[in-house]
């Protein structure tokens, strides 16, 4: 009887300290990318393959990933931020150098002069995917042929047009417009884009960045810029949808990935970085997103399965790229200045 109660209370206090014992904490990475900027699915496919669970957030411009990563979001592993954010956080001592032997997979990636601007020796970022941006409008809505930015400042569109919020994007379509740089850093330039801008406001329906989906899928709004493969996207909802480069030029960006210095999981960043690069990753996020991966294997494979205009819209003919421009990290005056005239633009 003895035995048996002592046998008994050895297995309850067995099971007392089992319960206690602390489980060792799951690994894990912090990303913090676009809005609608990747197949979350395969966050399940990577905790699968590494053990590894995927905390996911989102920002809505490189600008408001600036501002997080500067009020001291040490939180993020991986961040994407565009060509242009990516020099200036290298310039300011904001990222770690990657060590690339834990990304084998950018063997298969071939950047080109869309890298070299930025990051010109590779240590700090690895290429995510890169587009352009571009005019959306309800051809059901407007009959007329689109073909410029002109259009984003007609006041026959008034109510009706959404612009992009944020002070890059938006001084770079007045700049366009007007037939100057996107990078330009002379002040009588850059002013008079913010003349052209506050003449525009009045006939803004919204400055707007994730949510012009919602209004240019439901027609609430008739014409807005935006991203090409969001555009491939919005049009599977609206195929009244058409999108266009304009004849002044437009951007050309090309996001990357990157790891925050200070980041608590350096080595789970690389390997997620290694992940997204692979071949059959990089085609699951082409198809989510309608951006290009600079997987070539991928970009080839991915893009044999397009029509002649998603394909156009999605891969721009070496014409269209012609007068495209990238943005450049600009100068702290010039930043300044757009900073004071976007503050007093949206007041």
């Amino acid at each position: 009887m003895k035995k048996a109660l002592a046998l008994a209370l050895a297995i309850v206090m067995v099971f007392a300290l089992a319960s206690c014992a602390k489980k060792a904490p799951q690994e894990v990475v912090n990303v913090y990318n676009w809005g609608e900027y990747i197949d979350e699915s395969i966050f399940k496919d990577f905790e699968k393959e590494t053990g590894i669970k995927v905390n996911y957030s989102t920002f809505q411009s490189n600008e408001a990933l600036y501002a997080s990563l500067e009020l001291g979001g040490t939180d993020y592993d991986v961040i994407i931020p565009s060509d242009y954010m990516v020099e200036r956080l290298i310039a300011e001592g904001m990222l770690e150098k990657l060590n690339l032997a834990n990304i084998p997979n950018v063997s298969m990636l071939s950047g080109g002069e869309l890298t070299a601007e930025y990051d010109p020796n590779a240590e700090y970022s690895v290429p995510y995917m890169w587009g352009t941006v571009g005019i959306i409008y309800n051809s059901a809505e407007i009959t007329d042929e689109i073909t410029s930015w002109a259009s984003m400042f007609d006041p026959a569109y008034a109510g009706s047009i959404i612009m992009f919020d944020n002070p890059r994007d938006a001084f770079g379509i007045a700049t366009k417009y007007l037939g100057y740089s996107l990078n330009t850093t002379n002040e009588a330039e850059i002013r008079a884009a913010y003349a052209l801008l506050v003449e525009q406001k009045a006939i803004v329906q919204s400055y707007d960045m994730d949510t012009i989906y919602d209004k240019l899928e439901g027609g609430s709004a008739t014409i807005g810029v935006y991203y090409a493969g969001d555009y491939i996207t919005m049009k599977e909802n609206n195929p009244d949808l058409k999108f266009v480069v304009p004849v002044e030029g437009t951007n050309v960006f090309s996001d990357a990935m990157c790891i925050p210095k200070g980041a608590t999981n350096k080595t789970n960043a690389e390997k997620f970085i290694n992940f997204m690069t692979s071949t059959d990753v990089a085609i699951r996020n082409m198809d989510m997103t309608g951006y290009i991966s600079l997987n070539a294997e991928a970009a080839e494979e991915f893009g044999a399965d397009l029509d002649d205009e998603d394909y156009a819209v999605q891969f721009p003919s070496d014409a269209v790229l012609s007068r495209c421009e990238p943005f450049k990290h600009l100068p702290q005056e010039t930043l300044d200045l757009y900073a004071q005239l976007w503050a007093d633009l949206k007041t």
